[in-house]
């Protein structure tokens, strides 16, 4: 339990050898850790016992939805660039938490204004920059060299087939934004039955095609805000 304390909503921890970030914990839970893979975006249930958590600093290198990128701070963002927030320090009117990824639409000399409509000093973000830097460090594994971890992951896929754990989600109040759609649509998760997951807005969709990460992805739930 007291490690539990100890897990917050946006760190970067690692699950299974890999580099996740937390987007919820929810102590009611047998696995109270709600985590999002950063290589492909997938959904994951753990405990606290079974993460470790990574503070990420500069020139880190990670996959993120199957792209890599160096983490930067030797210049301010400019438009059009990513950033990962660090150090969040929003105010009333702004929605972004620890470690979120955003990409920044204008910049002045305080900050910068992102896509989703945040104002984020300048102090605040690390730019997230395409590509593995000469001098970067991978952060993608926490013990085991890609190569062997990739064949030990596909066994643990065939593992956690049909595992009653992960049909836990998505959740209530889950909010995702559908990518595959020329608008900026976003929709909560208000009811789920059996497979079936009920969106606001009157979407009806499957449970497996919410958590394709080409076509859907999550946001943040509404009850951790």
């Amino acid at each position: 339990m007291v490690k539990l304390y100890q897990v917050r909503k946006g760190q970067f921890v690692y699950y299974k050898n890999k580099l996740h970030r937390v987007y919820g914990v929810k102590p009611m839970y047998k696995k109270s850790v709600h985590l999002i893979r950063l290589s492909d975006l997938t959904q994951h249930l753990a405990t606290a016992a079974e993460v470790d958590k990574h503070k990420p600093t500069e020139l880190d290198s990670f996959v993120y939805n199957h792209k890599p990128y160096t983490l930067r701070k030797d210049r301010t963002a400019q438009a059009g660039d990513t950033i990962l927030i660090t150090n969040p320090t929003p105010d009333s009117l702004d929605h972004y938490s620890l470690n979120d990824i955003e990409v920044v639409e204008t910049v002045d000399h305080k900050g910068v204004i992102t896509t989703n409509s945040n104002g984020i000093k300048h102090h605040e973000y690390m730019l997230v920059v395409p590509g593995r830097s000469p001098d970067s460090r991978v952060i993608d594994y926490q013990n085991i060299e890609p190569d062997e971890e990739e064949a030990a992951g596909a066994n643990a896929t065939n593992l956690n087939a049909g595992n009653p754990e992960q049909d836990q989600l998505p959740n209530l109040g889950d909010v995702y934004k559908q990518k595959d759609h020329d608008a900026s649509l976003e929709s909560m998760v208000v009811a789920i039955q059996n497979q079936t997951v009920f969106l606001g807005g009157g979407f009806v969709v499957p449970r497996e095609e919410l958590l394709n990460g080409e076509k859907w992805e999550f946001l943040y739930n509404l009850l951790d805000q």
